[in-house]
């Protein structure tokens, strides 16, 4: 609902909201809540997409960049639902929060608002970055440390 809210008002917010907010309560598999936050801003992206040129007319728009936008999604989709497949659950969680968060603070950083450049947008990247590295390799470890368990965890054969 949050997420929907920030995308209505503010334009942006569904995915960065909603995606790591599902993959945070742990009850939908990862390729399901991908999946639906894509398929759902694609909708949305669609109806703003039609209301906008129906309300304002194609002036502006250059042909090219939407021919562009359009290849990149389409070859974008497959290979994101491939690799979702593959890495984990806790992983992927890591991961995507982590491009989130690098992407939202540097929009914050660069905005009217704030307007931080140099040494101080330096270190907040910093920190960002080697917290990101930490989560990404907690992560890791305890997919490894779990997957470590089930091994151990499964019955021997019983050699007569």
């Amino acid at each position: 609902m949050v997420a929907g809210f920030l995308d209505a008002t503010g334009g942006g917010g569904w995915g960065p909201v909603g995606t790591p907010a599902l993959l945070a309560g742990g009850r939908t598999e990862p390729r399901k809540v991908i999946g639906s936050i894509d398929t759902s801003e694609f909708l949305v992206a669609v109806a703003a997409s039609l209301g906008f040129l129906l309300s304002l007319g194609s002036q502006g728009i250059d042909s090219l960049w939407v021919a562009a936008f359009l290849l990149g999604g389409l070859a974008a989709a497959p290979l994101a639902a491939w690799l979702v497949r593959l890495v984990p659950p806790r992983v992927l969680g890591s991961a995507v929060g982590g491009v989130i968060r690098v992407t939202n603070a540097r929009t914050l950083l660069r905005s009217d608002w704030l307007a931080v450049s140099g040494t101080l947008a330096t270190a907040v990247y910093v920190v960002l970055y080697a917290l990101w590295a930490g989560a990404l390799a907690y992560s890791v470890r305890a997919h490894l440390r779990e997957k470590a368990a089930e091994v151990t965890a499964e019955p021997q054969p019983v050699r007569v």
